[in-house]
C-alpha cells in the first residue's frame, strides 16, 4: 500500500498510506531502550540471513471469538449500517473533531490515519472517536518500519523489515513488535497494515524494496509472523500484504497498472508464506492491486473474484480480507472512480474497501445501497462479510 516518504502528496490532501517524509536520522527507540525491551534487538549486526537452523518464534495462540450469536446483531442492522461496517476511510489525522463526527454520522467500520499530523494520536483523542460509534470502529496505520511509520515522531524510529531480518532474531522482532504495538494501542490504534509479506529483490527504494524481510519464502514467514505475532501479544490486529505478491512485480501500483510474475511461479514462492501464516492466529489480508496472468484478466487482483476464491478456497482463509488504497493508486484510479471501484471490490470477494484519502464516504453509501437494492451486490454475501468483521472485532461468535 506504501509509498517513499520522497514523494508527497501536496496539501491539502494527506499522503496516501505510507508516505512520509525522509529523515536523515534513525533515533532509537528511546522509551523502549528505556524500558530494556529491546536494547538487544536494536544492536547493530553485519547484515546476514539468519541461518534456517534458527529456532521460531513461538505461535500465538489461535484467537478463539467469544460473545453472542452473529447472526442477531447483524439482523439488527439497518442495511446502510452494514455497508458502513465494510468501509476503511481515510481521515485527516490533523483534525479530531472531523474524525468523530464522520465516526458519528456515517458508522464506517474503519477509519485510517495517513500522514505526518499526531492530532487524532495525541491526548485521547481517538476515545472521542471511539465514542460516537455504535460499533468499535477500526483504526488503521500502516506502521511497519523503516520508510513507512506513523508513530515515530511521538514513540520513535523502526527499523526497516529488511534491517529486522538482517540484525536480528525472529524472537527479538517479536519483541521489538509487541512493544510497539502497545505504544500503538495506547495512543487507540487498533489495527497495523502490516507486516509486509512480499517477497524482496527490487532495489532497495522501491516500492517495496527494504520493506519485504527477505528474498526467501521461508524467512519472509518466519519474520513476518514473529512481527504479527508481536502485535497480537500487544492487542493489535496485523494485516498480511501485499496479497498475492506485490515484492516480483514490474512496477509500482501506486503510479500504475503492474504485472507480476504467473500465477503457478507465484505458487512456487510469494504464496508460501500466506500459506504457512494464515492458519495461525487472528489477522487480516489486504489485497494488492496487480495483474497476475493465470489469475486475473482485464481487472487488478483487487478487482478479480478469482482472487479472493484463490484466498479463500486454496489458502483456506476465513478472516477479513481488505484492499489495498482504493482512492489514491493509479492502478485503480486510472479507470476507475472512488464509488465503481468501491462496489466491484466488495462484489469481487473484499470484505472492506479502503481508501486512504479523506472522502466522505456518503456518496459511496448511497451508491452501494442502491446496487444492494438492484442485487448488484448479493444481500446474503454481505451480510457474510459483516460478520466477519464483527467477529474479527470481538463483538460476536459464529
Amino acid at each position: 500500500m506504501a509509498r517513499p516518504r520522497t514523494s508527497p502528496i501536496p496539501p491539502p490532501v494527506p499522503p496516501a498510506p505510507g508516505r512520509r517524509r525522509r529523515r536523515t536520522a534513525l533515533p532509537l527507540l528511546a522509551g523502549l531502550l528505556a524500558a530494556g525491551v529491546i536494547a538487544t534487538a536494536l544492536t547493530v549486526l553485519p547484515s546476514r540471513e539468519i541461518p534456517a537452523a534458527d529456532p521460531p518464534p513461538p505461535a500465538a495462540e489461535p484467537v478463539v471469538p467469544a460473545g453472542p450469536p452473529c447472526a442477531p446483531i447483524v439482523e439488527a442492522m439497518s442495511v446502510r449500517e452494514r455497508l458502513a461496517q465494510r468501509l476503511m476511510v481515510g481521515v485527516d489525522a490533523a483534525d479530531p473533531d472531523a474524525t468523530a463526527e464522520l465516526v458519528r454520522s456515517t458508522q464506517v467500520g474503519g477509519v485510517f490515519l495517513g500522514g505526518n499530523a499526531t492530532a487524532l494520536l495525541r491526548g485521547g483523542a481517538l476515545a472521542r472517536v471511539q465514542g460516537a460509534a455504535t460499533v468499535p470502529v477500526w483504526v488503521s496505520v500502516d506502521d511497519e518500519g523503516g520508510r513507512v511509520q506513523r508513530i515515530d515522531d511521538l514513540d520513535g524510529e523502526l527499523p526497516s523489515a529488511a534491517r529486522m531480518a538482517a540484525t536480528m532474531t525472529p524472537e527479538q522482532v517479536r519483541a521489538l513488535a509487541r512493544a510497539r504495538g502497545e505504544q500503538l494501542k495506547a495512543r487507540g490504534v487498533t489495527t497495523d497494515l502490516a507486516p509486509v509479506v512480499d517477497l524482496g529483490g527490487q532495489p532497495r527504494t522501491a516500492v517495496i524494496g527494504d520493506r519485504a524481510f527477505s528474498t526467501d519464502p521461508t524467512t519472509v514467514a518466519r519474520y513476518a509472523g514473529a512481527f504479527a505475532d508481536g502485535l497480537r501479544d500487544a492487542g493489535v490486529l496485523p494485516v498480511f500484504k501485499h496479497f498475492p505478491g506485490h515484492g516480483r512485480a514490474d512496477g509500482d501500483s501506486h503510479q500504475g497498472r503492474v504485472a507480476t510474475p504467473p500465477l503457478q511461479q507465484l505458487r512456487v514462492a510469494d504464496l508460501r508464506p500466506y500459506a504457512e501464516l494464515l492458519p495461525g492466529g487472528a489477522a487480516a489480508v489486504m489485497v494488492g492491486h496487480l495483474d497476475v496472468p493465470g489469475l486475473t484478466s482485464g481487472l487488478p487482483t483487487s478487482l478479480t473474484p478469482a482472487t479472493y476464491a484463490l484466498l479463500r478456497g486454496e489458502l483456506g482463509f476465513n478472516g477479513v480480507v481488505m484492499t489495498d488504497d482504493l482512492g489514491a493508486m493509479k492502478a485503480v484510479t486510472g479507470r476507475f472512480g472512488l464509488a465503481d471501484a468501491v462496489r466491484t471490490a466488495l462484489d469481487a470477494g473484499a470484505d472492506m474497501a479502503l481508501w486512504s484519502n479523506p472522502v466522505s464516504p456518503a456518496t459511496v453509501l448511497d451508491d452501494l445501497e442502491a446496487a444492494l437494492a438492484r442485487s448488484e451486490l448479493d444481500a446474503a454475501a454481505n451480510d457474510r462479510a459483516v460478520t466477519r468483521i464483527l467477529i474479527a472485532k470481538g463483538r460476536c461468535a459464529q
